[in-house]
């Protein structure tokens, strides 16, 4: 029970006691650790960094895991004294370091040597999807030492319903552009999915484990399922766009062209570009003053900027009526086509797709993809005939290893009449 005098008590109603809340008696549990996290991150950024730095330098020395304060004033040389010594009497009064009299020598305390285990984990997933890793790590720790945290499973669960939500707001938003830094998304954290996926199936071939544990997790299960089921979905829309692609004359260049280079321009550049075609420019009628600064606002200081990626412009150049590209592509289908024709009985995927080169093979297995299309049917094209024939394409989320000189594996479907 918490003392009513204490300052926590003062953020609840009168004659209600906080320890009876679950969060929280959880937390209070694990008080010596959390003063250890407090004691490193309170003030300033630059503090913090500084206290993260030598904490982590008299953390890493295994071999010899105590310190005596002529080794720390001589290893951290390189920093401010009067700045260094406020560090470590900083640490020493909160007790994360611990002074042996005996020895005369520093050394970490427990909550010290927990609280830089955490922060390493953490800093380990910096460079790629932080939160999907850094979730997916602890659900995996938990899981080999058989204490999986039913919070864990939920964070990793409400990541992944985010992440869907993203994906799908960008299919929606019918953007190119939208649409492929999605599916780059997709294919960034696609690692981490699959060792949840080993991870889930862990947990749920556990019949002695928690029940709620098994329910966040076939929750999991089920998200995992969209998102591979998205896999698919980026891939169809991106070949309709292309479809949709608009080419400028016989210049050779595409509206896709013109409009990654236009991202890659400055305000200055777009305004050059952009002189002299207004004869007058845009006035308003009337304008809220509170709407505009509420954009500002998003725009100049909340809205996340895409990476500058380089795209060159393309040189305009006469092209032909087809690329050869264009051609081949074009027999290729013809190809599928007539193999198709002849179904008449459930084929493998394999006998279907599976043609002399790995190119060839993709491009059959995407126009698959098609059959049933409503909107690619009302195109006037081979792909349109190809996709109106009386066909369904089925697959399972299993991969088979194929005998094939250009293709490894390939997923496990089968091409059935109607």
């Amino acid at each position: 029970m918490i003392n009513t005098e204490s300052p926590l008590a003062e953020f609840f109603q009168p004659g209600f006691d906080p320890a009876d809340l679950g969060p929280l008696a959880s937390l209070l549990r694990a008080r010596e650790y959390l003063n250890a996290l407090i004691t490193l991150f309170r003030g300033g950024e630059d503090e913090v960094m500084v206290r993260l730095l030598i904490l982590r330098v008299i953390g890493s020395r295994a071999d010899a895991p105590r310190w005596s304060p002529q080794e720390l004033e001589t290893h951290f040389s390189y920093i401010n004294p009067v700045k260094r010594d406020t560090v470590l009497k900083r640490l020493r009064e909160n007790g994360l370091l611990v002074w042996d009299s005996d020895e005369s020598l520093y050394s970490l305390s427990e909550s010290a040597r927990i609280a830089l285990a955490a922060i390493a984990t953490l800093t380990q997933f910096a460079d790629s999807d932080a939160e999907l890793g850094y979730l997916t790590a602890q659900v995996a720790a938990g899981q080999a030492l058989g204490n999986v945290s039913p919070e864990a499973l939920q964070h990793l669960h409400a990541r992944l319903n985010e992440l869907h939500r993203n994906f799908e707001e960008a299919l929606e938003s019918q953007s190119e552009y939208q649409i492929r830094n999605a599916r780059a998304k997709l294919e960034s954290v696609w690692k981490w999915v699959e060792k949840g996926t080993d991870v889930v199936r862990s947990v749920l071939e556990d019949e002695s484990g928690d029940r709620q544990v098994q329910q966040v997790a076939q929750a999991i299960a089920l998200a995992q399922g969209r998102m591979l089921r998205m896999t698919g979905v980026f891939q169809r829309r991106l070949a309709e766009l292309a479809a949709q692609r608009v080419h400028l004359g016989q210049s050779g260049l595409t509206s896709t062209n013109v409009a990654d280079w236009l991202r890659e321009r400055t305000q200055e550049q777009l305004a050059t570009l952009g002189r002299d075609l207004l004869t007058f420019h845009p006035e308003p009628s009337f304008a809220m003053s509170d709407i505009l600064l509420d954009v500002t606002e998003f725009e100049l200081l909340e809205r996340e900027r895409d990476e500058i990626v380089a795209s060159d412009l393309p040189s305009s150049e006469i092209s032909p009526a087809m690329t050869a590209v264009e051609a081949e592509r074009l027999i290729h289908a013809e190809e599928l086509f007539a193999l198709l024709q002849g179904i008449d009985v459930e084929t493998t995927l394999a006998q279907a797709v599976l043609a002399d080169t790995y190119p060839e093979t993709a491009y059959r297995l995407s126009l698959l993809s098609l059959l049933g299309d409503q909107e690619a049917a009302l195109e006037q094209s081979i792909v349109a005939d190809l996709v109106k024939l009386p066909l369904a394409f089925v697959t399972e989320d299993i991969v088979d290893e194929v005998d094939h000189p250009e293709v490894a594996t390939l997923t496990r479907g089968w091409v059935k009449p109607l």
